[in-house]
């Protein structure tokens, strides 16, 4: 017979890094960020301030979004100071 003992307390993560596999893209509700390259002067403000681990960088210079994670909350399009005043991340409706 299994005791309170023996029950996992909920909502909690037990296993070590396994935040990883909980692919929490599918909780964004209406927008998401579009990355404009010619915008873009590698600062990696965007990277620094997202919440999610969704801006991926290679060599020092940013890449694409990882949407698996991306929550689209805006706030690497809110940090983004872009090129001549023209922004590299800007919020775009999510067409499903």
């Amino acid at each position: 017979m299994i005791g309170w003992k023996d029950i996992p307390p909920g909502m909690v993560i037990l296993e070590p890094g396994s935040a990883m596999k909980i692919k929490t893209g599918s909780w964004r509700a209406a927008y998401r960020p579009k990355w404009i390259e010619e915008n873009c002067i590698h600062c990696l403000l965007c990277w620094l301030y997202c919440p999610d681990n969704s801006v991926k960088v290679k060599d020092g210079k940013r890449g694409e979004f990882d949407y698996d994670y991306c929550k689209g909350c805006g706030i690497c399009a809110l940090e983004c100071p872009g090129k001549k005043g023209n922004k590299a991340i800007v919020m775009e409706e999510e067409v499903k």
